[in-house]
């Protein structure tokens, strides 16, 4: 990623929407805090039921810059990521990596790019305990669009804004053409006007005057 965007371009996979892809969302992402743009890989995602939070991390804007004495490098409050994102999806994305991309599409962080996802997002709770150590699952949880009009997901899954299907052959010779897509997608993005990246630090106001 380093060498194909120059340093520009940030990546972090989320394995699951557990406490493991949380984890791993927390070191990947707030070390890249300083890149102009950012792949967020949702593909093979397991579930869990912590989208909410990282959607609202992805959310987040700008709303201080600050800087330490005798340091020429920034950052800004709240913790942030400003640019360009774009998420990468496939028929692997489950449950509640189902309902993460949803939520990306709803709040128009960026495009997603990939294949429509499993289409699984009825919630079960543990099973009730049986004699035998059998196991009995049932649906417990729906989910429903925003304003209430129609359920949503369950049975179809989510739709990529752009879609591209990776040839199984060309994986395994370690060519990801999702990847190669979100690249050049966001590599688009960042000709275009807009804030990208940490903001430079301003001239230093003169307090002798």
């Amino acid at each position: 990623m380093t060498k194909a965007s120059g340093g520009k371009i940030g990546y972090l996979h989320i394995p699951d929407m557990g406490p493991e892809g949380l984890n791993q969302f927390a070191r990947y992402f707030y070390p890249q805090l300083d890149k102009e743009a950012l792949v967020i890989d949702d593909r093979g995602n397991g579930g869990g039921n912590v989208s909410p939070m990282i959607i609202e991390r992805l959310r987040r804007e700008p709303g201080l810059g600050t800087m330490m004495r005798n340091n020429k490098t920034a950052g800004i409050k709240p913790d942030a990521q400003v640019g360009p994102k774009v998420c990468l999806i496939d028929q692997y994305s489950a449950s509640d990596g189902d309902l993460f991309p949803y939520q990306f599409q709803f709040y128009k962080i960026g495009p997603l790019i990939g294949q429509r996802t499993w289409g699984g997002v009825v919630g079960i709770r543990g099973s009730l305990p049986f004699i035998d150590g059998g196991d009995l699952r049932k649906p417990e949880f729906a989910h429903f669009a925003a304003d209430g009009s129609k359920f949503v997901i369950e049975g179809h899954g989510v739709d990529p804004d752009i879609e591209v299907i990776n040839d199984p052959h060309q994986e395994w010779l370690g060519n990801d053409t999702q990847l190669q897509r979100a690249i050049s997608e966001l590599q688009k993005k960042l000709q275009e006007p807009g804030p990208k990246g940490v903001p430079p630090i301003p001239e230093f106001p003169d307090k002798s005057k």
